[in-house]
């Protein structure tokens, strides 16, 4: 079993390749048309604000005493695979728009 500051290490990784993969996303909304402009503008909110929820949530941790962080593991891992979920779904979709 990994310990705390091993899982906010993990977790915060991760969230440098999510953002720099969002920053990426961005930039493409930022060239496409009006139409498609507006549901990526959408979909990067979207992302924004899950990948926020996770950052509370490994805040939270981050914060948290004793063993008391493994309980909050369980809401940060729910958190993430939201994220992770979200992320495939909006990359997929702007994929799709290139093609």
């Amino acid at each position: 079993m990994e310990n705390k500051d091993a899982y906010i290490e993990k977790f915060n990784a991760k969230i440098k390749e999510l953002q720099a993969d969002l920053d990426k996303l961005d930039a493409k909304a930022r060239q496409a048309e009006a139409d498609l402009k507006i549901k990526y503008q959408k979909e990067i909110e979207d992302l924004k604000k899950k990948k926020s929820k996770f950052e509370s949530k490994l805040e939270e941790i981050r914060n948290s005493s004793g063993e008391a962080w493994k309980e909050l593991r369980t809401g940060a891992d729910k958190a993430f695979e939201d994220l992770k979920t979200s992320w495939k779904s909006a990359w997929d979709k702007f994929k799709r728009a290139d093609d």
